[in-house]
């Protein structure tokens, strides 16, 4: 994820997540089109699971696809991003799959 925000000129300040999602606190320039950001991170997480595990990850697509075609983004321009963090930090865990 970190790289992927770096060829974007995004800074990945926190990623966590719950079963079904992930959560990622950016920062990235107003220049970085958002949708080609999620895009590219949802593209490279998926190959790079389905390369680690092929078998496993099967069992976790939707019409064939990992990750579902939705996203949401929201601003938190008005909210410390210390509370945002925190609110990232609480969530459970992602899933950590084993081959």
């Amino acid at each position: 994820m970190r790289a992927v925000c770096a060829d974007f000129e995004t800074e990945l300040i926190e990623f966590n997540g719950e079963t079904g999602q992930v959560h990622l606190l950016a920062h990235y320039p107003l220049k970085a089109a958002l949708s080609r950001l999620v895009g590219s991170l949802k593209g490279v997480s998926a190959r790079r699971l389905r390369q680690e595990f092929p078998g496993h990850v099967r069992r976790y697509l939707w019409g064939g696809r990992f990750w579902s075609g939705s996203y949401f983004a929201g601003s938190c321009s008005a909210a410390p991003p210390t509370v945002v963090r925190q609110y990232i930090e609480e969530q459970q865990r992602p899933v950590v799959l084993q081959p």
